[in-house]
This record gives structure tokens, sequence and C-alpha cells, in this order.
């Protein structure tokens, strides 16, 4: 037994860690990958079933991974990304909420054929969008702010909330049909779901006055607050079953607005982030690996296909358009919202739930929830994780032009640059405390942003969806290497580049570490003097026109020995900079930008 649920669960984190890799690699929604993978080694090849090897840690273990990743989705979630749209999220989360429960239901009675009382139950639970889900696909699609910021805040909000509102049809049919249970049955439900909300809200309250009293040292932060979060969960669960959601996601967004004043309480945001990647990636493979052979036969029955069909083109749209009518939203925000609505992990495992326990109370039908909520899950993961992205081009609400460059620092050089990546139809933003250093920018037609890069405010304000890369190009390069690992989380290693201020050899070889170089842009002696010296002289920034038809050509045997090599825009748009690491080669119809002497000035000079 012991070697059965350890082989489960390292091929488990394993196998997720890797879907997460093939989906970002292949440009795929890594949950159908997960789906898949778990499906594989579960029900199709039998390799194994993580319910039978877990046991009873089976169903704890998945709570509380869902309890940490609802918490780090709400943690990161700012009121100031609804201030234009305040009115549209609102309703999207308690009108459109509300229709979607009664109209999911009235579709589960007369599609899928369940009785009222089971309908109720499941209409309630698939209100839920959920951060598992809607946050890795509004990561590759690069939404425009306020059409993500409404998806985000109904995925994270309405989480917590569908449970609640599966329990509430649940406690309101047991009074109807117990004779025995009379209306202050019902009335501790309520009383349960408000002493879960204030549970997390004094858990949040709690971290926060603890945090910035000092009161635990820096490397415990991050384990503390994971220990409240799975503590809160676990005495909301006690309190009342299901509702441990709804604490958790009181206690992120505490905990989340608690940032702009306690600063030290952000810093654990990115170890929460990667223990919730992991947690998603194990979790969406421990359900479909646990999924029985018969339970997916039943997806394929026409009441099935009929229900979900019927939830994707006719209940989510229609609650949307109707729940936003009069507010913010126009007509492509509403459609493209209508039509996205993924479900994921708390689907999933609440209603395992449901149908244990209604199949206790006698309700044959209950043996077709778990068949009905993964044909829902897995259809609308493949059907909105595939469309977003180009539905959202298609209507404008999301980036259509190639990944772009943000530039922290304006000096002759950096603008110079910028012109260049502009000239070539690639988004570029130079962002920069100083309007007299940014003039020279916008007067060319530049994108600027006047703001300190690292302030919360600034970070706040730049849309960053269009821009997968960042150089830090200021004069300063202890400041250049802070920005380099300030948004290295978000731009990624291979994404975040800076400038030195002074000339590399005059370091030891030995004390600059490998890891260094590959941030360190173009080659020897490329300081932030003397770029700026050159192209305030006799050099400027130019394509290289080169008429070859080899590959994989290092650009050195090319350019002459006058010119730098800056970058090279790739056949598929991609740009790959030069670095005191890597090399860049250039193939048949690459592009190679470099600094070069002007026509005409001796290549002495």
């Amino acid at each position: 037994m012991e070697e059965a649920a350890l082989i489960s669960v390292v091929s488990i984190l394993a196998l997720g860690i890797f879907s997460q890799w093939l989906a970002w690699k292949i440009q795929w929604p890594s949950i159908f990958i997960m789906s898949i993978a778990g499906l594989l080694i579960g029900p199709l090849l039998g390799w194994v079933n993580p319910e039978v090897a877990l046991d009873e840690l089976y169903s704890p273990l998945i709570s509380l991974a869902v309890a940490i990743i609802l918490f780090e989705g709400s943690s990161n979630l700012d009121f100031r990304e609804i201030r234009d749209i305040s009115k549209s999220v609102f309703r999207v989360v308690t009108l459109g909420a509300f229709l979607a429960w009664i109209l999911g239901s009235v579709t589960a009675h007369f599609i899928a054929g369940l009785t009222w009382e089971v309908s109720f139950i499941i209409g309630g639970l698939f209100v839920v969008t959920g951060p598992t889900v809607i946050i890795p696909l509004l990561r590759n699609a690069k939404l425009k702010p306020r059409t993500a910021a409404v998806l985000k805040w109904e995925g994270i909000i309405v989480d917590p909330a569908g449970p609640l509102l599966a329990l509430f049809a649940y406690e309101v049919i047991k009074v109807i049909t117990n004779e025995h249970l009379s209306l202050h049955y019902l009335l501790n439900f309520f009383g349960g779901a408000a002493l879960a909300a204030v549970l997390g809200l004094v858990m949040g309250l709690l971290i926060s006055v603890m945090a910035n009293k000092g009161q635990f040292p820096e490397y415990l932060k991050s384990p503390v607050i994971l220990a409240f979060v799975l503590l809160c969960f676990t005495m909301a669960e006690v309190i009342m079953h299901e509702t441990g959601m709804l604490a958790v996601t009181v206690m992120g967004l505490v905990l989340g607005r608690s940032k702009r004043y306690v600063s030290s309480i952000g810093n654990v945001g990115h170890f929460v982030e990667n223990v919730s990647v992991m947690l998603t990636s194990t979790v969406f493979i421990l359900l479909t690996a646990s999924l029985a052979r018969e339970t997916i036969a039943q997806i394929f029955t026409l009441p099935i296909i009929g229900f979900v069909a019927v939830m994707l083109f006719v209940v989510r749209p229609l609650s949307i358009w109707l729940s936003t009518i009069g507010t913010e939203l126009v007509w492509r925000e509403k459609l493209l919202i209508g039509w996205i609505a993924p479900r994921g992990i708390v689907a999933l495992t609440v209603a395992g739930y449901f149908a244990s326990t209604l199949a206790d109370d006698g309700y044959e039908e209950a043996s077709l929830l778990t068949a009905l909520t993964f044909a829902l899950v897995f259809i609308t993961v493949i059907a909105h994780g595939f469309t977003l992205g180009p539905l959202a081009k298609k209507l404008n609400l999301a980036s259509n032009e190639p990944p772009g460059v943000l530039i922290v620092g304006a000096s002759s050089f950096s603008i110079s640059l910028a012109k260049q990546l502009k000239d070539m139809n690639i988004p570029v933003l130079i962002v920069d405390p100083s309007h007299g250093r940014l003039r020279p920018a916008v007067e060319s037609g530049i994108d600027t942003f006047t703001g300190q890069i690292l302030s919360e405010r600034s970070r706040f304000s730049i849309d960053l969806a269009p821009y997968d890369t960042i150089l830090s190009m200021t004069g300063d390069a202890s400041y250049n290497a802070l920005i380099t690992q300030s948004f290295a989380p978000e731009f990624g290693f291979n994404n975040t580049f800076s400038l030195t201020a002074v000339s590399n050899h005059q370091m030891s070889k030995s004390a600059l570490p490998i890891s260094l170089k590959a941030h360190l842009l173009f080659e020897e002696g490329a300081t932030f003097p003397e770029l700026n010296r050159k192209i305030n002289t006799d050099y400027e920034i130019g394509l290289f026109e080169w008429e070859g038809t080899e590959t994989d050509l290092l650009f050195k045997d090319i350019i002459p020995e006058t010119a730098t090599a800056l970058f090279v825009k790739k056949k598929n748009n991609t740009l790959v900079f030069a670095t005191l690491q890597k090399k860049i080669s250039l193939d048949a119809g690459d592009q190679l930008v470099v600094l070069k002497l002007r026509p005409g000035v001796p290549a002495n000079v």
C-alpha cells in the first residue's frame, strides 16, 4: 500500500509539472494537457488509481490544495483593477451568478433529466469558473485589462459561492422533505457561512498585524501564511462543510488589500504562486486519473451532451447579457465574457461530495453527477481554451501585434533602439521618471510612461500584456540588476535583460557568474556610457542587410568589427537579444539589428 501511494504521488507530481511545461511549449491550454495525462494513466491504461492508493487521504489532500489555490487567487486581486468596471463586476458575481444558477437548474431538469432537487444542487455548483482554469487562459491570451479583470474577478469570487449555493439548495431540500427539520435548521446554514467569512476576515487581519509588527522572521513568512491558510480552511470546514473555500477567499482578499500598507506581505506572493501552480497540476491529474471507465462512458450519452451544449450556448451568454444591461461593458466585451466560462477543480471536487451524499439520501440519479460534471469541465476547457485567444483578437480585445519590448530608462541609445523596434512594427514602451529624458521619445511617436517602474502605482498603471521582454538600460547598474530580479518572475528569466554601467573586463571573469552573463546585454565593452557616446557621435542603429541563405550562422562571421549586434528578429516574430553568454545565430530570413557606423564615417573612428 505504501509503495503504491508513493508511486502514485511521485508520478502525478512529475506528470503534472511536465504537462504544464508541455502546454507552455506548444501554447495549448494547460488544463487540457493535464486532463489527457490524467485520463491516460488512470482509467484508460489503468497504471494509477490515486483514490485507491491514497485511501482516506485522497479527499483531504485535494481540499487543502483547493484552499491554497483559492487563497493565492484572491490575495492577488486588487480593487483598483475594477475601478472603471466595478458595476459590471458586481452584477456578474451577483445577478449573473443567480441567473446562471436558475437557468442551469432548469437545464439540468429538462435536458439532463434530473429531479428538481438534484437539479438545483448541481445548478448552484455549475456557476463556478474558477482561478485554476481562468488565470492560465488569461495568461496565454493576453486580454486587455477590462475584460481580463471581469473574468478573473468572477472566477475567484464566484468559486466559493458555487459550493455554497449547492449546499444551500441541499439544506432547503432537506427542510422541505423532512418534516422533523424546521426553518431553524436552515438558519444554521446562514450562520455557518457568516461565521466562516468572519473567520477568514479575522485570520487575514491577524496576519497583517503580525507582519506589520515583525512578529515572524522573513524566512518563516511564507510557511506561516500557508499554515494560517490551512488552519483557516480546516476550522471553517469543521464549522460547516463546504465553507472552507469561502473562509480562505475572504482571508486572501484581506491580505491582498493589506499588501498596499504592509509591503513585506507582498514578498511571499511568488512563493505562494509557485505552490499554487504545482497544486493545480497535481490536483487536476489526481481527479481525472481517479475517474472510472463507466463514468467516462456516461459522458457520451445524449442527455449529457445536450446539457453541456445548452450550458455553453444558452445559459452562460444569457446570464451575462441580462446581468450586464446598463453597465460599462460594450457588446464585444459582453460577447467574449458570455462565451468564456470554463469549469475546473472546484466543480469536480464538490460534485464528488454531493454525488455520494445524494446517493446516501436515496437519489438514484446522483450517479450521473460525476459524469455530468466531468463532461462540462472537459468540454468547456477544450472549447474555451482553444477559442479565447482567437476570439479575443477577432473582437479586438487582445493584442494582435507581435510580442513587444518594455524599456526602462530613457537615453539617446534606448530611444534610438525604441525607434528601430517601432519601425519593425514591434510594440515598445519606454518608462522613465523624468519628463525631460522622455521628451525626444514622445516627439518620435514612441509610447512612454512617466514614473518609477518599481513603484506599486506604476506597476499597476502599466498594461504589461503587450510586452514579453524587459530591457533595463539606465546608467545605474545596481538599479538595472534590481529591475531584472524584480521582473524575472513575471517576464521569465530568459526575457529580462540589463545594461552594465562599467566595462566587464574591469571585473574578474571568475567574479561574473554565468547567470549574470545571461542577463547582460550585447558584448564586452557595450556599457551604458559607451553606447550613448557612440549613438551621439558617429553611430546609428539599423538593419544589417544580409542576403545569405545559410542557417545557424554566427552574426560575428558577417558583420564588421566596428559593429555591435543587438538583436535578431526571427521569421516567427520572436526577438533574440545578444548577451555576454548567448551569441545569437542567424537563419535565412532573419533580420539582424546592429549598432553601426553611419554611412561615410571612416572605420577607424
